[in-house]
């Protein structure tokens, strides 16, 4: 079972516009969804499901706004979740920016999207690309021949309309790979993951059949060839157009594709994972006087490629004035609103090392609380590498008029939770 009712609350709770599905939940419950979200918070246990006698809240929030479903069954609740993150997604996509304001100005077009989205509590057509094709912010401009639904939401392939045309058909494809890194304050690396993405950017005629090879080692060891580098994906997650039982069967990635730009699968590779940026650091703190910060970044990965637009955040007492900085390379400034100091390298050569000192002053009163120890944290995009070694081995394009069509391949790796503790 779904959601019964659809609510979008302001932060204080007042009703800014809801959808009634079943009706099998009264409607006035919803006022007593902010009082009990008030009590959960001062109690110090927030859920995301709050129930009051049979009613179920399911709920999230968004800028200034919580997006909030009711029901009264034993509902699919990762379903309902789904479908409110849709939601955002949706309302995102038509209205740039999705808060109380864009709401009130857009009733019209939101009151349809809630009847398009959803049907008798269950998701409905929830794509974005589909919906603009008979939903518009232009309404009333709407010719009556316009109006039709169009042939897309009853197709077996919702995620892409039919006579598409280009005058030169592309593919272009991203993998991008952040790497996850936590490293103690001795040097050791406490986790590691890899998370990834294939992103595509799709611009062909007509309805191609796509097939994607990967280096992938289950694939590889089921033909029986083990000959080369293979990755082994875990959580892998797919766009709704590749077609799992042929990838269940026999690994192959088959598709058609949606128009534009999609994300086609998300992946983990739990390994670990060197740190491609390592970091020491010496902080000494004089009572009284002052602290002195020295920070050495070396790039561990291959000197052929390039990390580009490096920052290094490193923390600095909330009480520090009087910043005086020297750098080998790139620069750096104080940002007090944050307690840290940025050093920004626009160029990071692989193999590399540079150095960064800082000098700060310390109030001669002392403060009473003790504070935390902030890690040090690093931002970085490698193009033309990923770290896992995942390689797109082909891509094949079939469409019934037998046009050639070129696809392009572009990685990139960049930090994700990218974070040294430090011993200061």
């Amino acid at each position: 079972m779904s959601a019964s009712a659809i609510f979008v609350l302001d932060l204080k709770g007042k009703v800014l516009i809801c959808r009634n599905y079943k009706g099998d939940v009264d409607m006035a419950e919803i006022d007593h969804f902010i009082p009990l979200l008030m009590q959960q918070e001062e109690e110090g246990m927030i859920c995301p499901v709050i129930t009051r006698g049979t009613v179920h809240f399911m709920w999230i929030k968004h800028s200034n706004l919580y997006l909030v479903a009711t029901t009264n069954k034993n509902s699919n609740a990762s379903l309902v979740y789904s479908f409110l993150y849709k939601l955002v997604e949706v309302f995102t996509e038509y209205f740039k920016e999705l808060e109380e304001e864009s709401i009130q100005d857009n009733f019209v077009v939101v009151y349809e999207l809630l009847d398009e989205l959803m049907d008798f509590g269950f998701p409905q057509t929830t794509d974005s690309k589909i919906l603009q094709e008979y939903i518009t912010q232009e309404g009333t401009k709407l010719e009556v021949t316009k109006t039709k639904v169009p042939t897309t939401v009853t197709n077996a392939v919702s995620w892409r309309s039919e006579g598409i045309k280009y005058k030169k058909n592309e593919v272009f494809i991203d993998v991008i790979e952040s790497i996850n890194v936590l490293v103690n304050a001795n040097g050791s690396v406490m986790s590691s993951d890899i998370v990834g993405s294939i992103k595509l950017k799709t611009m062909l005629s007509g309805m191609p059949e796509l097939r994607l090879g990967l280096n992938d080692r289950v694939l590889f060891s089921l033909t029986g060839r083990d000959k080369g580098k293979t990755v082994m994906m875990e959580d892998v997650k797919f766009h709704q157009c590749v077609r799992l039982s042929r990838f269940d069967s026999d690994r192959t990635i088959s598709f058609i594709p949606p128009d534009g730009e999609s994300e086609l699968m998300s992946y983990r590779i739990n390994t670990h994972v060197k740190p491609l940026i390592w970091i020491e650091s010496v902080i000494e703190k004089f009572s009284h006087s002052r602290v002195e910060i020295m920070v050495k970044a070396k790039g561990q990965f291959k000197k052929q490629s390039v990390a580009n637009n490096v920052e290094i955040r490193v923390p600095v007492p909330s009480d520090a004035d009087s910043p005086k900085f020297k750098t080998s390379t790139g620069s750096a400034k104080y940002v007090p609103e944050k307690d840290l100091v940025l050093w920004t390298i626009k160029s990071f050569p692989g193999g590399k090392e540079f150095l960064m000192r800082a000098h700060f002053g310390l109030p001669s009163v002392e403060k009473d609380e003790l504070e935390g120890k902030p890690p040090i944290t690093v931002k970085f995009e490698i193009p033309y590498f990923t770290v896992s070694g995942i390689q797109v081995r082909y891509m094949k394009i079939i469409e019934k008029s037998g046009y050639q069509a070129l696809p392009w391949v572009r990685y990139i790796t960049q930090s994700g939770d990218y974070q040294l503790r430090t011993n200061a």
